[in-house]
């Protein structure tokens, strides 16, 4: 197994990709920034915010290991295309149905469903293409570089977002988020489509390869262990993140300004989560106690988050949450990338993106719902408690005696 970083913009494939996933990356988070201001600007309820943001993630939960069959069989840039211009396209929708005064909460809510369903298909095919750019030895690179753009967006997305919207108007904000992801699409193109082929042999059927992957995982003790972290993960700080507009809302009675520095500092966290996990070569042990590291830190700050009533404190300690959830999550993407078989590759990757993605959804619901019933940081508590419990469990399993001579064990 290769340990030594290398990076991954030494491959020309990866240096075309990279600033197409800035562009699409960056209109995406206004677009999720917008959509997330718009339901507390129009609710003023946590559950109306939890139930937006689960809306965005939880067609993942159903939809996700069908992509992951499509990423396996089609040319995955040609997948970015399509679902980059679809994400442009409800952008555009949103813009409209404001500019036309029909943007009212079953507007939002569809929208937020239909950029859900879109995203679902987006991250499967976007994680199958970025393994096709890079040598082996350079997918954890790939893949925490991938994880610094997203959350550098995530600073300059919602803040670009907050300025549009006080020095322009909601529907010129969602119209701008869609003209930057179309940017990227050039940027697309220029990756050679012989990256990306396939086989054209399909004639298993979807049933028959869903099958195969989901015994394949099964069968696989480090990867379900690895996805078994990924569902704390997703449970906890993701869950956290995504209810940045309710936290906003019910700590600090903020607004939009407030929403963005919150937003902003969770961006710097990840920044730095990013680049931890960037330098860490392919070492399965050193990224797998990484990662059971940052999972134990992050449910002490999720528990301290909700005593504290300042501005400047919570915003630093969204911050702490946000760099442990990045390293934990980059940590297991990068472990499920190295562990995975080559042919199985887009299945298990979609279960990753399944549990990443739609397990924030039920979270965000269950956290938001309990929000409104009771005081935000006994619940904030609750959670980070039961979290640090599973950590502990799963952290007995037998798996975690992998070693960099063997890989992993089955």
């Amino acid at each position: 197994m290769p340990t030594a970083h290398l990076s991954a913009f030494r491959s020309p494939a990866y240096r075309h990709y990279f600033p197409a996933a800035i562009f699409s990356t960056l209109g995406g988070w206004i677009l999720r920034f917008l959509l997330g201001w718009s339901a507390w600007d129009l609710t003023h309820s946590a559950t109306w915010v939890g139930a937006t943001a689960g809306l965005m993630l939880a067609p993942a939960l159903v939809l996700s290991p069908l992509f992951g069959i499509v990423s396996d069989r089609i040319n995955p840039r040609n997948g970015l295309l399509l679902t980059v211009s679809a994400h442009a396209a409800l952008a555009c929708i949103a813009g409209a149905a404001v500019y036309a005064g029909v943007f009212r909460l079953p507007v939002l809510l569809a929208i937020a469903l239909a950029l859900g369903v879109a995203t679902s298909a987006h991250t499967p095919i976007r994680l199958a293409l970025v393994p096709l750019l890079v040598p082996r030895q350079s997918l954890p690179s790939a893949i925490g570089y991938s994880a610094i753009t997203f959350n550098t967006s995530r600073i300059v997305g919602p803040a670009l977002g907050a300025w549009l919207l006080h020095a322009g108007s909601p529907a010129f904000a969602y119209v701008s988020g869609a003209a930057l992801m179309l940017g990227s699409l050039p940027f697309l193109v220029f990756i050679p489509d012989r990256i990306g082929e396939r086989s054209a042999n399909t004639s298993a059927g979807f049933l028959r390869e869903l099958g195969d992957g989901l015994r394949y995982t099964h069968a696989h003790s480090t990867i379900r262990l690895v996805l078994g972290f990924t569902l704390v993960n997703a449970m906890l700080g993701r869950t956290v993140i995504e209810l940045l507009p309710a936290v906003s809302g019910l700590l600090l009675a903020g607004d939009s300004a407030t929403l963005a520095t919150l937003t902003a500092c969770a961006g710097v966290g990840s920044i730095l989560g990013g680049l931890v996990v960037s330098r860490q070569g392919g070492s399965e042990p050193r990224l797998m106690k990484l990662m059971t590291l940052s999972l134990a830190l992050g449910a002490v700050l999720v528990a301290l988050l909700g005593w504290f009533a300042d501005v400047r404190a919570v915003a630093a300690v969204i911050g702490g949450i946000s760099l442990i959830t990045t390293m934990a999550g980059t940590s297991n993407q990068a472990l499920t990338q190295l562990l995975v078989d080559e042919q199985f590759r887009g299945r298990v990757l979609s279960l990753w993106t399944m549990i990443a993605m739609g397990a924030p959804a039920v979270g965000a619901v269950v956290m938001g719902g309990l929000g409104d019933l009771f005081p935000f940081a006994w619940v904030l508590t609750v959670f980070a408690a039961t979290a640090l419990l599973a950590v502990g469990w799963l952290s007995r399993h037998p798996a975690l005696a992998i070693t960099a001579e063997t890989g992993a064990v089955k």
